[in-house]
């Protein structure tokens, strides 16, 4: 069966981390609640007497109203901003009323700049110059500077003690001022307001005389373009002998160039027709042909039709004869002959008519050209004509867009000299300005108890601050998380001599002291119940964490059941012999590993228990190589054989490796750790070591407890005071 350990017997949360919860930083706090506490007081104290030294501040408030509803007379917004009910408004005249301008008005009207209040050169020096000369320690001379110095110093405390606030929904704005004299306060207060009307009333004349003088010298000068423009468009109408300018755009050239344009069209289609009768007659002329009927415009000839249809009749009549007569009938002869004489006038006819063509297409063609050259003509002369009446227009244009200017500037003239006379004020002053009561600052009570509150906070964070920078091991619960090791025991902190102490649990085994050691010892015999531990090494990682003490009270308790022997295994710095009143020049350890002494010469025994004693012995010169000898591993096998437990008592691990040695010959190590005092990282260091040399670590001892703080500040619920150990047993010490 596998060997059992404490931590498996008493149930743990594993791999847990450190953490930072509420309940921790409330016991941080309930451990230096004093410390707290003072501190908070302290600084409200001080807080007191520097409230003390602090002059009231006094506030009064002037309300002006903004008339930005009045109707105006004339309107010359063109030429300045006038008043208009936005917002953006009201928030421009409170930033004027802050305006750097408006307060140098204000110093200078009452000469704020030579007031004590104000002037550096008269002011108070501050509170730790005045204290510097009470202790003798010096302090800054007078300050010195010049009128213009003060004036600029006064401005910019003046600036920064005004405020202006709008009030919302309505047309007010109230003007504070802050100072240490309450009647200095309303003062400047009414006389911002004042300043603020006379300014903007001031403003508002120059801003509107500059623009009178500004237009009426823009006025010359219009005045004079118009006279320039009209002078030079009368010039061009006389010199072009233009009346109107509507009866040049209706002059007889326009009409003329119209009827010209279409006599033209009609001339051209002419000459088309003429040219394509023309055309014909060439042609057929050319193929040496002389029939002209198949021209359309012979055939339209009236004259070529009625000849046409006599020659027609003509043969008729003497086909008719024909059938009748003979060729040599008087009939027929006369038949032919009017036959040929009807030929010879469609001939004649045909000929006439393609000449009267040919001159009828020479007429049209010379027409056309008569007419082309009479429409050149007409239309030079209307485009000359536009011309005139272009260059008309502009400088029409310029007459009229002149005296359009000159009479709207002369109009804004003649408003901006009435406007000099109707100026109306921006607003006016509804409540002036009263001496306050009293101050609105300082609140002494109220800064007084911020300052403890503040200090009490600072306190607190200092507290917290110091227990997240302590390293120590303080609870079993540090042993756990940041050990890493199960805890054997609690052994508590218990007041008297060293002596007396290493001795309290055979002087007092009723107490809280001796119970826990016997947890110890039940720890012990549980964790080696299939393999029972016979040789157990006690160290620690530095001199003073109880080592010795809780081997002394351990091997005192295995005693009662047990053949124990305790072994004072610090050859180095041996105490147990003379805790135990046993002569230091006893033989020992030392002398028995070294073979000089029996077990009978080197055993002692202890008053009031069972347990023996085996001391230091006589100091070696190298305790190390005597512990590595293999004659220390004979010595223990012989004192196993004697002893049901033995407990070895070694030097701690971060000083010497002895208990390194002596751990490799033990079947289970303990590690005693002192509470608030020992670094987790360097009892961990320790506990490293004694796992290279592979013996098995029991657990650690968290000794000299003080259960009562633990049970108050760290939650170490051991129930030895939370829940009356002396109550059921007796007593707790």
């Amino acid at each position: 069966m596998n060997q059992l350990s404490v931590a498996e017997l008493i149930p743990a949360e594993d791999a847990r981390e450190e953490r930072f919860e509420l309940v921790e930083y409330w016991r941080s706090i309930l451990r230096r609640k004093w410390s707290i506490l003072g501190l908070a007081i302290a600084i409200a104290v001080l807080a007191s007497v520097i409230v003390s030294t602090i002059k009231p501040v006094y506030r009064a408030t002037a309300t002006v109203l903004l008339e930005s509803g009045k109707a105006k007379i004339v309107s010359v917004e063109e030429i300045y901003t006038g008043l208009s009910g936005n917002r953006e408004f009201f928030q421009t005249q409170a930033e004027i009323i802050k305006s750097r301008d408006l307060v140098k008005k204000v110093v200078a009207k009452l000469k704020l700049g030579k007031n004590r209040e104000f002037d550096p050169r008269q002011s108070e020096p501050p509170l730790w110059q005045r204290w510097g000369k009470v202790i003798g320690m010096g302090g800054a001379g007078p300050v010195t500077m010049t009128d213009e110095q003060a004036e600029s110093a006064a401005l910019g405390q003046v600036a920064g003690r005004v405020s202006v606030d709008l009030v919302k929904g309505s047309q007010l704005i109230r003007i504070s001022f802050e100072a240490t004299d309450r009647e200095l306060a309303a003062t400047v207060a009414n006389t911002f307001a004042d300043v603020f009307i006379e300014s903007d009333l001031e403003s508002r004349y120059q801003v509107t005389q500059k623009a009178a003088d500004w237009l009426n010298s823009r006025v010359a000068g219009l005045r004079k373009q118009l006279t320039d423009s009209e002078k030079a468009l009368q010039e061009y109408r006389e010199r072009e002998k233009i009346v109107d300018a509507k009866g040049i755009a209706m002059s007889g050239a326009s009409a003329t160039f119209g009827d010209l344009n279409k006599s033209l069209l009609e001339a051209r289609q002419r000459r088309a027709e003429a040219e394509n009768a023309y055309s014909q007659i060439r042609a057929i002329r050319a193929s040496g042909s002389n029939n002209f009927e198949t021209i359309p415009a012979v055939l339209r000839s009236p004259l070529f039709v009625d000849a046409k249809k006599s020659e027609t009749e003509a043969e008729r009549k003497l086909t008719e004869l024909s059938q009748r007569y003979g060729k040599e009938h008087p009939r027929i002869i006369q038949a032919e002959t009017e036959l040929k004489t009807a030929r010879e006038n469609v001939r004649r006819q045909m000929e006439a008519i393609v000449s009267s063509i040919s001159k009828e297409y020479e007429v049209v063609r010379a027409n056309e050209q008569a007419v082309e050259r009479s429409l050149a003509e007409a239309r030079e002369q209307v485009q000359g004509i536009n011309r005139k009446e272009y260059q008309l227009g502009i400088l029409e244009r310029e007459v009229a867009s002149n005296r359009q200017l000159y009479d709207m500037f002369i109009g804004r003239s003649k408003e901006a000299s009435a406007t000099n006379d109707l100026q109306t004020a921006v607003g006016r002053v509804v409540d002036r300005a009263e001496p306050p009561g009293g101050p609105i600052r300082p609140n002494k009570n109220q800064m007084i108890t911020t300052a403890f509150l503040a200090g009490l906070f600072f306190a607190v964070l200092c507290a917290i601050l110091l227990d997240r920078l302590d390293n120590t091991v303080k609870t079993t619960e540090d042993v756990e998380t940041k050990l890493k090791v199960p805890v054997l025991t609690s052994v508590p902190l218990i007041a008297g001599r060293k002596d007396v102490v290493k001795l309290a649990y055979l002087s007092d085994p009723k107490s809280v002291f001796s119970e826990s050691i016997r947890s110890a010892r039940t720890g012990v015999l549980l964790s080696g119940i299939d393999a029972e531990h016979k040789v157990l090494v006690i160290t620690s990682s530095v001199p003073n964490e109880g080592k010795t003490t809780f081997a002394m009270s351990l091997a005192f308790a295995h005693a009662q059941t047990k053949r124990v022997l305790l072994i004072d295994a610090d050859m180095r710095r041996p105490t147990i012999a003379k805790t135990m009143g046993i002569d230091k020049d006893s033989a020992g350890l030392s002398d028995f590993i070294s073979g000089t002494a029996q077990v009978s010469q080197v055993i002692h025994s202890i008053e009031g228990t069972t347990a023996k004693l085996l001391p230091a012995g006589h100091n070696p010169p190298n305790p190390l190589e005597l512990l590595l000898s293999p004659k220390f591993s004979q010595a223990l096998a012989k004192l196993k054989e004697l002893f049901d437990i033995i407990i070895l008592d070694t030097p701690p691990v971060q000083l010497v490796s002895d208990a390194m040695i002596v751990s490799r010959h033990a079947t289970g190590v303990i590690y005693v750790v002192k509470a608030d005092d020992t670094p987790h990282p360097l009892a961990r260091l320790g506990l490293k070591k004694i796992r290279l040399t592979g013996t098995p670590i029991i657990g650690v001892v968290l000794n000299q407890l003080d259960f009562k703080k633990a049970d108050r500040y760290y939650g170490e619920y051991s129930g030895y005071y939370s829940y009356g150990y002396k109550r059921y047993y007796g007593q707790a010490k």
